[in-house]
């Protein structure tokens, strides 16, 4: 007998399914947690399993992924440019962004999107109550997640967002990728070491796209910004969510600014997946509790 899976695809009844996360590192990833709690929900016989890819490897892993049991995956650092030019088909979002962090399978074919932008701005708008309609916005960092950020911005009316980068080049890039759509908002970029109260102050959002301060990394313990660089008035937001509290959190804490931690992001982007994979509605209570006790 044959049945429709929750991806579209028939397949034996007794089959189960996979979902990855490929990246690497990964010991610092909670997603097996809370989107398993997810598909558990739903009673739904699809396992979600890690794939840490070297490099050299990642064409094949991505290539694995047309197994008629695989439901789809998710991409984290530092794959989530590279493997769009893997891909059959990419939505014009991602295209967009330069960026995929969300892959589904669709009878052997792999169709790429990008969640990051969604969830980055319900976390925002949802955890922080910020709007960031004629708001000013300082990114450290010009990869994958910091793509998804400044497109972001840019489609809630944001007025100016500047990004840094310890590599110059890189940042102009992503500048330059984000004027190219700007209708009004300014966007510049930033030389690291050009960082200062002077160029941060009447920054009304601060987001660290960046690895810096993550647990099972050579960066663990340490914060991208010195605590006398954090503007006070600003919404610091940290996309590093494992640890919950990183040191840049603490440090924008102590001078006062408003803080909203990676956790929310993560889950708010990562149920935007499970509802591309499933056609189901994210069961949110289930995945942020799922989150929150894998990080305890």
């Amino acid at each position: 007998m044959r049945v429709l899976h929750p991806s579209g695809e028939s397949g034996p009844l007794t089959m189960t399914r996979y979902v990855v996360l490929i990246g690497s590192p990964l010991k610092h990833s909670v997603s097996p947690y809370f989107q398993q709690a997810a598909f558990d929900y739903y009673r739904l016989d699809i396992r979600y399993e890690t794939r840490e890819v070297a490099e050299k490897d990642l064409k094949a892993t991505v290539d694995d992924l047309r197994r008629p049991e695989m439901v789809g995956a998710n991409v984290t650092i530092p794959y989530k440019e590279r493997i769009v030019n893997l891909l059959d088909e990419v939505d014009g979002n991602a295209v967009l962004i330069g960026a995929v962090n969300t892959v589904v399978v669709r009878d052997g074919t792999l169709r790429g999107y990008n969640t990051d932008a969604i969830g980055f701005v319900r976390a925002l708008r949802r955890g922080a109550g910020f709007d960031p309609s004629g708001k000013r916005a300082v990114i450290l960092g010009a990869g994958g997640a910091a793509r998804a950020v400044v497109f972001a911005l840019l489609g809630e009316g944001i007025n100016s967002v500047a990004v840094a980068n310890r590599s110059e080049e890189r940042a102009e890039e992503l500048a330059a990728a984000a004027r190219r759509v700007a209708s009004r908002a300014e966007v510049m970029s930033l030389p690291w070491s050009s960082l200062s109260q002077d160029a941060l102050f009447g920054c009304d959002l601060l987001v660290n796209c960046t690895s810096v301060g993550m647990k099972h990394t050579d960066l663990e313990g340490r914060s991208p910004l010195g605590a006398e660089l954090i503007p006070p008035r600003a919404l610091v937001c940290d996309l590093v969510y494992n640890p919950v509290e990183t040191p840049l959190l603490e440090a924008a804490r102590k001078t006062g600014a408003k803080t909203l931690e990676g956790l929310s992001m993560l889950v708010y982007q990562g149920a935007a997946s499970f509802e591309m994979w499933t056609g189901k509605e994210a069961p949110l209570e289930v995945m942020f509790k799922g989150a929150a006790k894998a990080l305890r």
